[in-house]
């Protein structure tokens, strides 16, 4: 189980976005790309897949970019992945051939995927944010 360059691309363009939440202001894509080193090109198509599955919001103008458009407490790392990597969800079931062998590497398989769910289900985009400033705390008094 690896997280693709997709998914990693969206959380940080959702990371970024979550640090900006209580201000209200929007983020340019530029903005975004040049904080979090993200092409800019496939952080639009990222960010268009995003705003079509309502967890980002465009807005137009001369101040424009993007928003959430839900508190980051309210959105978990599932939610984010399931969007980008079009899955439902729940682990579907593994088709193993009818064997012992192969029903038992089915199970094992259908656990590990159930236990990366609750564990990505169990942490939302705040939680990222309260981590990222935390590491950046030790970060800085460690070169002081």
């Amino acid at each position: 189980m690896e997280l693709s360059c997709k998914s990693e691309y969206a959380l940080l363009a959702l990371i970024e976005l979550s640090l900006h939440y209580s201000k209200g202001e929007p983020l340019r894509i530029c903005q975004i790309a040049a904080e979090q080193q993200i092409p800019d090109r496939y952080l639009e198509q990222l960010l268009a897949t995003l705003r079509r599955n309502g967890f980002v919001k465009s807005q137009r103008g001369a101040k424009g970019g993007y928003l959430l458009t839900r508190e980051p407490w309210k959105i978990t790392l599932l939610d984010v992945i399931s969007c980008i990597e079009g899955f439902e969800g729940k682990a579907k079931e593994v088709k193993s051939p009818v064997t012992p062998e192969g029903s038992v590497v089915g199970e094992v398989w259908q656990q590990a995927r159930l236990a990366s769910e609750q564990v990505l289900e169990g942490y939302t985009l705040q939680d990222l944010v309260d981590k990222r400033n935390a590491r950046q705390q030790v970060d800085l008094m460690y070169y002081i």
